[in-house]
């Protein structure tokens, strides 16, 4: 089986055609601010399962990523809608965790669990974490 991974890209270029009002600006801002903030970057929910692997996925690497629980921060509930859209869910307005962990690497969103995994399992996810400078070895 191969198993195909890429970052999607910044956030600027989904800004770029909001023309719609598909997302409020300022989650996007407030996002774009949050991914870049450290070389790697999770948006979990402190009591999901999936959430807590991935951050031990990252953890057991030797990677110490940036953790925002969305359940609580304040703006945890525009964030997470923001996202579920950015990754292209139909849920976009859900409240359950579904689609999280968000994962960014170098400011670049790669995706949810699936994307990470996949990324792992095919050997890109090592190079896009020296890339972004979050591994040495």
């Amino acid at each position: 089986m191969q198993y195909r991974t890429e970052t999607r890209g910044s956030l600027s270029s989904y800004n770029k055609g909001n023309n719609m009002g598909v997302f409020p600006s300022d989650s996007l801002v407030r996002i774009e601010s949050m991914a870049a903030e450290s070389a790697v970057v999770i948006f979990s929910v402190s009591t999901c399962c999936m959430c807590h692997a991935v951050k031990g996925l990252f953890r057991g690497m030797g990677v110490s990523p940036a953790v925002h629980e969305l359940d609580l921060h304040p703006y945890g509930v525009d964030i997470h809608r923001a996202l579920l859209r950015l990754l292209g869910c139909s849920s976009g307005a859900s409240t359950s965790p579904g689609g999280l962990p968000v994962v960014f690497i170098g400011g670049k969103m790669v995706g949810s669990m699936e994307r990470v995994m996949a990324s792992h399992i095919n050997g890109s996810l090592v190079p896009l974490l020296k890339d972004a400078g979050a591994l040495w070895l």
